[in-house]
């Protein structure tokens, strides 16, 4: 495979062990992934000090930490469709490794490296900028950044003199593993309701808070 992510590689031996683990053996993407880490930070640095010329430094550290957390990355990973094609060993695939965040999130580190040594920074900046785009332009206010949603909620509540959120459990279901928590989140002042789900009680009433504060911000 020579052409990946929006890049035609001279040498397919880079992409080739950018999406090998290491449970497949040598030679694994580990050596990469330690050196895409440090593009992609620099990356998303600089993407945030242009897209907020006013943000401060603490703003900027909290939202690069964001975009660049496990979970992000491994966004990033499925959309590019890199689970499918990752090379890992027969104790991964029985346990599907290439659904699991961690390792979406370091072969999208890896493949930013093998971009940068077969390219060079600018090509590689050039294709990987792009990635992170819609992530950015969603981010919150730069004073806002960093905060999750049932903080937020609080704030936003607490700084109009109303009652505090109520968050209760719907249902939880699902097999041992792969759990399922269904939350509602519900204010008396305005008088709304929402639901959300995750992989955990406080996962579901992060969601919840989430859709609240969308629906806030319609009013």
């Amino acid at each position: 495979m020579r052409a990946f992510a929006g890049h035609a590689f001279a040498e397919p031996a880079l992409l080739a062990q950018a999406l090998t683990h290491r449970s497949a053996g040598s030679p694994h993407n580990e050596r990469l992934e330690f050196l895409g880490d440090a593009l992609v930070n620099q990356f998303v640095a600089e993407a945030l000090y242009r897209y907020w010329p006013k943000a401060d430094e603490g703003a900027l550290t909290r939202a690069r930490a964001e975009l660049v957390r496990e979970s992000a990355l491994a966004g990033i990973a499925r959309t590019l469709d890199i689970g499918p094609k990752l090379v890992l060993g027969p104790g991964e695939m029985k346990t599907g490794g290439h659904r699991r965040d961690s390792i979406l999130a370091d072969a999208v580190e890896a493949v930013v490296a093998a971009i940068y040594l077969d390219a060079g920074f600018e090509r590689c900046r050039e294709v990987v900028l792009p990635w992170f785009d819609t992530m950015i332009a969603a981010l919150p206010p730069p004073n806002k950044v960093g905060k999750d949603a049932k903080t937020r909620l609080q704030e936003w509540l607490q700084g109009r003199q109303r009652p505090l959120p109520v968050y209760a459990l719907l249902s939880e279901g699902g097999e041992d593993h792969a759990r399922i928590f269904r939350v509602s989140c519900t204010l008396a002042e305005p008088a709304h309701a929402t639901e959300g789900e995750g992989s955990s009680r406080r996962a579901a009433e992060q969601a919840a808070a989430g859709a609240m504060l969308e629906k806030l911000d319609a009013m």
